[in-house]
Formats: structure tokens, C-alpha cells, sequence
């Protein structure tokens, strides 16, 4: 069994700081994918994020000597593993029909499903002020997709079916007790979604390696960024998570939202109109409420907290 870090002593600002930057970063990606998207493979563009995040946290434990690669758990970070790119699959999809920062804000269902489904799959009781949170989510969602209204149509269904996944992913990892060493569990991350995608790329669509060879030296750059801020973004996440409780940095998670507009504001020059500004306040407010009650109930069942199962919103 992999021995746990040695616990920093608590450092909630630099923490909090962490937390500001990693989902920075994720949005980074996000916007980067949207962009890269319309000229190279989207299949492409998923192996080389998982190439990148098994490469670069195989990196990081060789260099920091922070966890090991054993794993006393192969069955869980499989699992795990296929959760979370399912969820990136949807999203990288979506993310060439959707506006970034309303797709981002309906990834951030997370916390929000995770409550719905505890309650319906493990019977767990659900406070009037949860099922309300869990009702007021979902509102915003259908505020900001607006059924009917065909600004997005089918589409729509994408970031619904990875926000159900990252539900899962969070559902599994809550209720699973954590023996691997977190940097252990980010390099499994990567290393079973490029197991998975690795013969899809080979096997469908361009030819992978002529595609990635043939590439201009701007988009292959760009490509390897997009894998470099992903992989940064979930080690910054563990290392606020250790250096600040999970209940602090929950609210923070939601900057995403902020950041994700902000930068396809200047990257794309789009910004949400009036009814999609409602729908993602109201899908911040009432996810970040349920992260924190999520947070603090695991804390007082002294459950453990993964730093996977802390993040809404993993690509």
C-alpha cells in the first residue's frame, strides 16, 4: 500500500489561491478546446490530453516523490478512469456547439446531482434545503438551455450526460474509501484514458500519428498546453485540498464560471445574454451551496475527501 503524504501544515489563503488558479486553468482548457476543435480531430485532441496528463504526473512523482505508481486499487481508478472520460468526451464534443461558459455552467450541476442521486440510488435523507438546491439547480439549467426556444436543440444533451458522469465519478470516489496516494490516483486518471482512447484514434476517424505529424507548429503547441493546464489545473486542485478544508475552497470551484466567460469573452468575443447570466447565477449559487453541504456532512461522518470527489466539474 502506498504510504499517504505527511499532512502540510494549514495555509487557507495560498489554498485558496491554488484553487483560483486551477480553475483557471480547466477553463483555459475548455476555451483551447473549443478553439483547437474546429481544425484538428476531436479524437486526436482527447488522446493528447490524457497523454499529457499520464505523461506529466508520472513526471511529477518520479521528480517530487510525492506517491508512487502501485496502485492497491485497480478495479476503482479503472472505473474512475472511464467516468471521467466519458465525461470529457461529452464535453469536448459539446464544446464545438456550445458557448464555453454555458456549457461550464451545466458541468457545474455536479454537486447538485450527486445529492439527487445519493438520495434515489443509497437512500440517503435529503433535507428540505438540499431538495430545494437540487430543484433550483436544475431550474437554472433549463434557464439557461431554454427547451424549445432552439438555441441549442439536441446539443444540449451533451454537457447533461457528462455532468452525469462527473455525478457518478463524485458518487463512487465519496463512497469508496481512498488508500492510493492522490498524485497515484491523477496518473491512473490519465493513464486508463489514454488506454481507452489510444486504439479509437488508431482505429477511427484520421490517422493519428500522420494527423498529430502533420500538424503546424501553433496547433501542436496549443494541443500540448490544452494537456498541460488539464494536468496542472487537478494538481493544484490536490494541493489546495491539503493545504485548506474542502468546505473553504468549495464556493471557489465556481469561479469557473466566471473565468470560462471571461475568456471566451476575449478569445471568441461571446458573452451569455441576460437569461443565460440568470440560469448560471442560479446554477453557481445553488451548486456551490451544494458542494459545501456534501463537504460538511462528509466531515462530520469523518468521511475521507478525495481531492477527485471535491471537483464539480473534471475534463
Amino acid at each position: 500500500m502506498t504510504a499517504a503524504l505527511p499532512l502540510p501544515s494549514p495555509r487557507p489563503l495560498l489554498g485558496v489561491a491554488l484553487i483560483v488558479t486551477a480553475v483557471c486553468c480547466f477553463a483555459s482548457m475548455d476555451t483551447l478546446v473549443r478553439y483547437i476543435g474546429q481544425r484538428v480531430p476531436l479524437l486526436a485532441v482527447l488522446w493528447v490530453r490524457y497523454a499529457m496528463q499520464a505523461l506529466l504526473s508520472a513526471a511529477w512523482i518520479a521528480g517530487f516523490r510525492t506517491g508512487g505508481l502501485r496502485t492497491t486499487q485497480p478495479r476503482f481508478q479503472a472505473l474512475r478512469g472511464v467516468l471521467l472520460l466519458v465525461s470529457s468526451a461529452f464535453t469536448f464534443v459539446g464544446l464545438q456547439y456550445l458557448p464555453v461558459p454555458e456549457l461550464t455552467s451545466i458541468n457545474m450541476l455536479g454537486p447538485v446531482l450527486v445529492t439527487a442521486l445519493a438520495g434515489w440510488l443509497l437512500h440517503e435523507p435529503v433535507s428540505v434545503p438540499r431538495r430545494l438546491l437540487v430543484a433550483g439547480g436544475f431550474v437554472g439549467a433549463l434557464v439557461v438551455i431554454r427547451p424549445g426556444s432552439g438555441l441549442f436543440g439536441w446539443v444540449a444533451l451533451l454537457p447533461v450526460g457528462a455532468t452525469l458522469s462527473i455525478a457518478a465519478f463524485q458518487l463512487l470516489t465519496s463512497r469508496m474509501s481512498v488508500h492510493d496516494n492522490a498524485y497515484t490516483t491523477n496518473f491512473y486518471t490519465g493513464l486508463v484514458g489514454l488506454a481507452l482512447t489510444t486504439p479509437v484514434a488508431l482505429l477511427a476517424g484520421p490517422p493519428l500519428v500522420p494527423t498529430l505529424a502533420a500538424l503546424p507548429a501553433f496547433d501542436a503547441l496549443l494541443l500540448v498546453t490544452l494537456g498541460t493546464l488539464g494536468t496542472i489545473g487537478h494538481l493544484l486542485l490536490i494541493r489546495a485540498l491539503g493545504m485548506a478544508p474542502a468546505s473553504t475552497l468549495m464556493p471557489f470551484l465556481y469561479l469557473q464560471i466566471g473565468a470560462a466567460t471571461l475568456i471566451a469573452w476575449l478569445v471568441f468575443g461571446h458573452l451569455p445574454d441576460p437569461w443565460a447570466w440568470l440560469g448560471m447565477a442560479i446554477i453557481a449559487v445553488c451548486g456551490a451551496a451544494s458542494a459545501w453541504l456534501n463537504v460538511r456532512q462528509a466531515q462530520r461522518t469523518h468521511r475521507i475527501i478525495p481531492a477527485a470527489a471535491a471537483d464539480p466539474a473534471l475534463d
